[in-house]
């Protein structure tokens, strides 16, 4: 009973990993997927069906014998998403996601109700930021009456998952305390923000119960079987895919720093104590292991220098060879990458702007390193609230889509002039959520090792994609850096939050 098996349901796809514990191996892995469905408003939508058909593919994908020796399977999610669900566990309309920026407005109403962001703080850890879970129910109370009037069960997109595998509703910390409705400093729900969301029903009853990081529960016969699994395959809690790659990349022990460059990028640190700011500069997420995770998200990675090799018709596979042909900085052309809006800096309404544009930098090699570097400028600017807040790091971890780039790794090292190192496992959502099946398969056995063992024992590092700064580029980079901040600051009037209605 060692090959346990993780699933991500990411934005763009789902991705499945089986991993053999005994041999420390990942055997076989599958992907599928997604169409994403875009509104001109700001809204990110998908079908829940639509995960749950590629869970199915990726599943079908890998060899049946090796299916059956499948022991546990861990799920994890994209964060924040509102999946509505009626009593009869049937789902009422399409599931707003993270980067839907239509509820901005809504956001601010919540917080106005608790009496401002600060006062939101003081009351659960967060703002109720552009994305958030909580924003989505008054929206969908007041688009989609029929959805809200039907509406007995809010579940996040792992939490569906999780759901369809066994038929239990549920929710774990980490995942929880993106919605905006956990205390993070009590762990439980916050009835001041429950109330300031909704004042005419008890949301209460409508969020599934919080379980522990090691629960697990068994999967349905019927699911096991139309995958191909065993009798008596388990489902571990699962989390939030920020907090799976927590687990995947090892940043489960104190001054651990994660990087991941996919759609969204994310910065994030575990913590054995809640880690609030009293600005909001972070998230104060709880993690999937026990602890808290601390992170920084930016809504625009990956998706900018992808957008930018789609407009000059090239693939980002060839993006390494415009960065190589420019210099750090981009010969002074800043992009400031805010395409789907932005949570870091805290931009909801944010677009897109290209300054300093010359006879000599309008190129689209320039473009595409403005637009590299202004999705790393972005989250260097999480990374300093950090170390302003008295945190210390002497690596990072980097995963994500963007890792896969050479030129993209190094210039993470020199823009933050930290050692780069990059997890064995690409896959670091999935890997991590098959990890925590595996340690809740262990609990479930008896054994009483942590799930920092686990990590410990399981996540490695490959030697020839790390990456140390280049101090003649280090130099470089800072003025650049520099520059994007005052244009930063030049936007903030432009693109800030709605004033309240």
């Amino acid at each position: 009973m060692t090959v346990v098996a993780g699933l991500d349901a990411g934005t763009q796809s789902v991705k499945l990993v089986v991993y053999d514990a005994a041999t420390r191996r990942v055997v076989a892995g599958a992907s599928a997927p997604l169409d994403l469905i875009s509104g001109e408003d700001g809204s990110r939508e998908q079908h829940p069906a639509a995960w749950v058909d590629a869970m199915h593919a990726c599943f079908g994908a890998i060899d049946v014998s090796l299916r059956q020796r499948i022991a546990a399977v861990g799920v994890s999610g994209q964060q924040h998403g509102f999946v509505p669900v009626d009593a009869a566990g049937e789902v009422l309309g399409p599931a707003k996601l993270w980067c839907d920026t239509s509820t901005s407005a809504e956001c601010g109403e919540i917080m106005d109700a608790v009496g401002g962001a600060a006062r939101c703080i003081e009351t659960a850890g967060n703002p109720i930021l552009a994305g958030y879970t909580a924003s989505k129910l008054p929206w969908t109370r007041r688009h989609r009456p029929e959805v809200y009037a039907r509406l007995a069960t809010i579940l996040l997109p792992h939490d569906y998952l999780n759901f369809v595998l066994t038929g239990e509703r549920f929710c774990e910390y980490g995942d929880a305390s993106g919605t905006g409705w956990l205390d993070v400093r009590t762990r439980q729900w916050s009835s001041a923000m429950l109330v300031a969301t909704d004042n005419t029903r008890d949301l209460r009853d409508c969020l599934p119960p919080l379980v522990e990081p090691d629960a697990s529960f068994p999967m349905l016969p019927a699911i096991a079987s139309a995958l191909g699994l065993p009798a008596g395959v388990r489902v571990s809690a699962g989390g939030g895919d920020n907090m799976m790659a927590a687990i995947g990349t090892g940043c489960v022990a104190e001054g651990r720093l994660t990087m991941s460059l996919g759609t969204s990028g994310t910065l994030f640190a575990y913590a054995d104590r809640p880690i609030v700011d009293d600005g909001g500069a972070w998230a104060a997420f709880c993690s999937s292991s026990g602890g808290w995770l601390p992170l920084i998200c930016t809504m625009n990675c990956t998706v900018v220098t992808e957008q930018v090799a789609k407009m000059f018709g090239f693939s980002t596979r060839d993006g390494d060879t415009r960065i190589e042909a420019t210099p750090p900085g981009a010969d002074g052309l800043s992009f400031l990458p805010f395409l789907n809006g932005e949570r870091t800096p805290d931009l909801p309404l944010g677009k897109g702007v290209l300054a300093g544009l010359g006879a000599h930098n309008m190129r689209e090699a320039h473009v595409y390193r403005a637009a590299m570097e202004g999705a790393t400028y972005s989250l260097r600017y999480g990374y300093d609230a950090f170390v302003d807040a008295g945190m210390g790091f002497d690596r990072i971890a980097l995963t994500g889509g963007g890792a896969n780039s050479a030129a993209w790794r190094q210039m993470v090292a020199d823009v933050f002039d930290l050692p780069v190192d990059v997890p064995a496992q690409v896959e670091s959502a999935a890997f991590g959520a098959a990890l925590q099946a595996l340690w809740s398969l262990q609990r479930a056995q008896g054994e009483t090792g942590s799930l920092a063992d686990v990590a410990a024992a399981h996540v490695a590092v490959d030697p020839a994609l790390a990456c140390t700064p280049d101090p003649e580029r280090v130099r470089a980079y800072r003025p650049a850096y520099e520059r994007f901040l005052r244009h930063l600051d030049a936007v903030r009037p432009l693109y800030g939050a709605p004033p309240p209605s």
